[in-house]
């Protein structure tokens, strides 16, 4: 195997990255097929918790995976040394790398990198513990413990399974993990330090602990009686987002590798945008400046006008400050092209995946160039003076889709963008 240095390209000599392959586990379903059509159809995953007692909960209603089987994609006797984030990575990487249909023995190796995000980690793991060490003592936590729970778990279980000795890294910021994880396995292979990487976010949030935070916050909708109506970003009735889980993986490539390999192509990824607000905890900064920050960033990044983008995946939360502050940002970067954008949030439908959404979202608007599909904002029922763009309501419509923008922002400030563009070869 030739060094690194040999492959890694000169700085003036950005390769270029294309989208080959995509697994997802979200509360629509296992894999791409029952999302994508899920997604279309403007199913909601959203439906009251089952996973725990939540009546105590000012907010009982999540998205939760429901049919998946961990046994499907790990041995029985290593699902219990894994929070079910972990597994949600494994089963979303599995789906992704056989969706690319990229050999094993080519997956193994050096020029093979795994980058996944996740917020929160094994958040339901360690209250497991945490109660066992308070009921039984220290001597009954198990040596799994950590490796169980910790956020880069998921990316080292994903690289042992396919024995990918490249760059091997886990972001952490809140909503926009995924996001941040596609954008930085994206510069890895540009800049020639891995050939192909496995990228994206997962996320298991729905606990006790994981839910009462947000319900602290005041942050979750509590439109407890309706559950499948309550993601409703844009909306001007919306309360607040619903917490959802699950994982979304791409298999990114060197353009010239997936040439040599006859690879299907979903779309090039040409641009990347990361910003702070510096401004807030928890709230998006009022001017939305590192919102418009960031898409801006993506756009000169990849050395597109505005002109040119037909469509954003919205970070579309549903809560009241989030898609006012994204509306006015989107109208700040676009100017008149904002009026002939589509925009639509696939939170409408998944809930909000945290630390797993922007990989989710990333997955979704490639299949949306791909198809020339636009998956709708469901539950789009009331206009809002303050958003008044076009959402894509309750129906997917058909769409030339040349360029498109994935936008996920997180607690603390942090801020991604990904724009996408048609491969046309």
């Amino acid at each position: 195997m030739p060094n690194s240095s040999a492959h890694r390209a000169k700085h003036h000599e950005l390769r270029r990255v294309v989208i080959t392959g995509a697994g997802l586990v979200t509360p629509l379903g296992t894999g791409l097929s029952e999302n994508w059509e899920a997604l279309i159809s403007a199913k909601s995953g959203v439906g009251p918790i089952t996973r725990f007692d939540a009546s105590r909960h000012s907010s009982r209603i999540a998205a939760e995976v429901k049919g998946f089987d961990p046994l499907r994609f790990i041995e029985k006797r290593e699902i219990r040394r894994m929070d079910p984030f972990i597994q949600y990575a494994i089963g979303a990487s599995q789906m992704a790398v056989e969706d690319a249909g990229i050999p094993l023995d080519v997956m193994s190796g050096p020029r093979t990198g795994v980058y996944i995000g996740s917020g929160i980690g094994g958040i339901g793991t360690i209250e497991e513990y945490h109660k066992i060490l308070l009921e039984k003592g220290p001597d009954r936590v198990s040596p799994f413990f950590l490796i169980a729970t910790i956020s880069n778990e998921a990316s080292g279980q994903v690289s042992i399974r396919f024995k990918a000795g490249g760059p091997n890294s886990a972001s952490v910021t809140a909503c926009a993990s995924g996001a941040h994880a596609v954008g930085d396995a994206f510069r890895i292979i540009q800049r020639g330090d891995a050939d192909r990487m496995i990228a994206g976010g997962a996320e298991a949030p729905i606990t006790p602990l994981g839910v009462a935070g947000f319900c602290a916050m005041k942050a979750l909708s509590e439109r407890n009686d309706d559950p499948a109506r309550a993601s409703r970003p844009f909306d001007k009735t919306r309360d607040g987002f619903v917490v959802g889980e699950g994982a979304g993986i791409l298999i990114m490539e060197e353009l010239g590798a997936a040439l040599r390999r006859g690879a299907r192509i979903y779309a090039e990824i040409v641009g990347y945008g990361m910003t702070g607000d510096a401004f807030h905890p928890a709230a998006p900064a009022e001017d939305g400046g590192g919102a418009v920050r960031a898409m801006q960033a993506a756009l000169d990044d990849a050395g597109i006008p505005p002109e040119d983008v037909q469509y954003i995946n919205a970070h579309g939360t549903s809560t009241p400050l989030n898609d006012k502050i994204e509306t006015a940002a989107i109208k700040s970067v676009f100017g008149d092209q904002a009026r002939k954008l589509a925009v639509s949030s696939s939170k409408s439908m998944t809930g909000h995946g945290l630390g797993a959404a922007g990989g989710i979202e990333a997955a979704i608007t490639a299949l949306s160039i791909s198809r020339q599909m636009l998956t709708p904002t469901a539950n789009y029922e009331v206009p809002d003076p303050d958003c008044d763009l076009d959402y894509v309501p309750n129906s997917a419509r058909a769409a030339e889709i040349v360029c498109a923008l994935s936008n996920s922002f997180g607690f603390g400030g942090t801020n991604a963008s990904l724009l996408f563009r048609r491969f046309d070869g």
